[in-house]
């Protein structure tokens, strides 16, 4: 699967994950430690360290290489990592669906950086992955990236009890579809 690096914003770049990002990407999620703890599952403090990032880019860059993940961050012109955006749990046949994840340093929110980069990863879930649907799921008080999955063309579908273990306990969820295109599955 061939994946381009796009300007999704003046100085901020989407690209596909490297195995020499483990060190920015460390040094992003210490930075953005607070802010994304309401949002994502405890993290050790291992998970934060040049090492454990190195292990995990291997084990998405597997996946990427098997044809189950796209994993990219978005990086801006000085070079610092300000978020990643991926598709997970690629399934082809008659699914042909993934899940998409994402999150936007701190200091780059409200830029529509966020909205940009769900776009592109759309477009390659469609045109690169060959994709039929895409799911998101948001905590039900996170309006913000409820608001950029609608402006994207994602559809509320309906809320799941106790959905993710999220910051410590099991938590509800909304879950969006997009639909991307309508002919037969590759296979």
């Amino acid at each position: 699967m061939q994946i381009d690096s796009e300007d999704i914003a003046a100085g901020v770049t989407l690209r596909l994950l490297e195995r020499s990002d483990a060190d920015a990407l460390a040094v992003a999620y210490t930075a953005n430690r607070a802010h994304l703890a309401p949002w994502e599952p405890r993290r050790p403090d291992s998970f934060f360290t040049a090492g454990e990032q190195r292990a995990r880019i291997a084990g998405l860059l597997g996946e990427f290489a098997a044809g189950t993940a796209v994993p990219c961050v978005l990086q801006a012109a000085d070079g610092r990592i300000v978020g990643t955006f991926t598709l997970t749990g690629i399934v082809r046949g008659p699914f042909c669906s993934s899940h998409l994840g994402y999150w936007v340093a701190a200091d780059q929110q409200n830029r529509g950086l966020a909205s940009a980069a769900v776009a592109r990863m759309c477009a390659i879930g469609r045109d690169a992955a060959g994709l039929h649907r895409i799911e998101a799921s948001t905590l039900l008080e996170n309006t913000g990236s409820q608001r950029v999955l609608r402006k994207c063309g994602f559809e509320p579908i309906g809320e799941a009890p106790e959905y993710l273990h999220i910051d410590g306990a099991w938590r509800d969820c909304r879950l969006f579809q997009k639909i991307l295109h309508e002919r037969d599955p590759a296979g």
